[in-house]
């Protein structure tokens, strides 16, 4: 039964809101393989391609908690469909771009529609029964995985035997499909915070977010001790500094700050940055790997479908783990999935950093990472719905999954910039010292998570939720 009468069976509803989910996670990595053939075709150089996944991420890392606010105030349902909505015209625009204007253009109103993940959340509390709500987000988490690494091999494979338009084609029709769906089939949640629209608040997270993350995407180029990085980190971290003070004495503030200041809530947050930076940096480093030339010593000397094979396994191991992760944290709490997740990521990035010789290694070692991270991602955020009342479902897990987004992106640079300080002059390869390093950061990264994870405090999640609960009865 679903917790109200008359509501549609929660299974549809979770087929649809997944189709939304992998629309978005996929278009996080599907460019990537393709940004040689778009500096090629759009006459750029590496810093004007560099804005192609920098304005996505911007409008990606401003748009997730504000559609999550405003899916608490208005709908989520009505939200979601508007972010599929805009995610798809995005997807139209940068398929149809010639130019690199056009195509970045298209890019950030991709990234507008980052609220999908956090509305999925916060409909699954509203709606699912509460037996089904861990498991339920468990399959949406992992899919943020799943689609991270699926479209990595994909954007491969449509760059490689067709062009890079219709790696937009592909975002436009599922969000498209999943929009209409989501419309005609998903109902509306009863859950409304009535309020305004915190403007002052929106624009501070704004620039807070998009100067560290503009400094991070352009790391690689400007050097990471360079003035220009380190000026912008500085600067983004004050304006979020002035953000938490203004939202404190906001009387409807956009994220509620003692809620995100709550050592459970604070502490998952922190380990889902960093479980992101280990699992993306393993996204980016498999495919070099297996693509590498057989003469490098350690490659594979492996095509794109090649490479997708091997994470196949992994891959469909992720789908499996997220809803047992929700299981597991129904009869033993969140935190013991979280905990181990994170120590398998770390161990298995350990084993690959010390063994990576064959394919047959490199295929089982990301079994143990995959089962690993979709043990955590669905833990993290289950911790995060169970610790905050319904009323603030959309906004925490939006700035979850932003925080998840932004590990991702230090991740995947770092990495870049491991291997790149290993490239053999004139030969434009990676050493296999350089694979080894980085797996072993991103190993060290995912350890410090699990520990990090098992010091979150033992019941403060139910504290911090009949905290917070008691107001908002009183407001029905």
């Amino acid at each position: 039964m679903t917790p109200h009468p008359g509501r549609p069976h929660p299974t549809r509803s979770l087929l649809i809101l997944s189709l939304g989910a992998l629309a978005f996670a996929l278009a996080q990595t599907m460019l990537i393989p393709a940004l040689g053939e778009l500096t090629h075709q759009l006459d750029t150089d590496a810093s004007g391609i560099a804005w192609v996944l920098t304005g996505y991420l911007l409008a990606a890392a401003v748009a997730t908690p504000i559609a999550g606010r405003l899916g608490d105030m208005f709908g989520k349902r009505r939200l979601l469909v508007g972010s599929l909505l805009v995610f798809g015209f995005g997807s139209v625009v940068a398929a149809l771009g010639d130019t690199l204007g056009q195509v970045v253009a298209g890019r950030v109103l991709q990234g507008f529609g980052g609220g999908i993940f956090p509305l999925c959340f916060g409909i699954i509390r509203d709606e699912f029964p509460r037996e089904k709500v861990a498991g339920s987000i468990g399959m949406i988490s992992a899919i943020f995985g799943i689609g991270g690494g699926a479209g990595l091999i994909g954007g491969g494979l449509i760059a490689d035997n067709l062009s890079y338009h219709w790696i937009f084609w592909v975002g436009a029709i599922s969000a498209s499909l999943a929009a209409l769906a989501t419309y005609a089939w998903v109902p509306e949640s009863p859950i409304r915070v009535p309020g305004r629209i915190d403007v002052p608040g929106a624009l501070l997270l704004a620039v807070g977010l998009a100067l560290p993350l503009l400094a991070i995407s352009r790391a690689n180029a400007w050097g990471w001790g360079s003035p220009q990085t380190l000026g912008l980190i500085a600067a983004g971290i004050a304006v979020l500094g002035v953000w938490v003070a203004v939202e404190r004495r906001t009387h409807q503030p956009l994220a509620h700050i003692p809620t995100l200041l709550d050592p459970p809530v604070l502490m998952t947050n922190l380990v889902t940055l960093l479980v992101g930076f280990g699992m993306f940096g393993s996204f980016l480093l498999i495919p070099q790997l297996a693509e590498a030339p057989e003469s490098t010593g350690y490659g594979f000397g492996l095509d794109a479908t090649g490479a997708g094979l091997l994470m196949l396994p992994g891959a469909l191991m992720m789908l499996v783990a997220g809803p047992v992760s929700g299981q597991l944290g129904t009869r033993f709490g969140s935190k013991l999935p979280l905990t181990a997740g994170a120590a398998l990521t770390g161990l298995g990035l350990l084993a690959m950093a010390l063994d990576h010789s064959s394919q047959l290694a490199v295929t089982a070692w990301n079994v143990v990472i995959s089962i690993g991270i979709g043990l955590a991602f669905a833990a993290m955020a289950n911790l995060i719905v169970e610790a905050v009342p319904p009323s603030q479902t959309g906004e925490a897990t939006g700035v979850n999954t932003l925080v998840r987004s932004v590990g991702a992106s230090i991740g995947s640079q770092v990495t870049a910039a491991i291997l790149a300080a290993s490239v053999i002059s004139g030969s434009g390869l990676a050493q296999e010292s350089g694979f080894t390093a980085a797996y072993l950061v991103c190993a060290g990264v995912a350890g410090l998570a699990a520990v990090l994870a098992a010091l979150i405090p033992r019941g403060a999640h139910a504290v911090v939720r009949a905290r917070v609960a008691k107001p908002v009865l009183a407001e029905r």
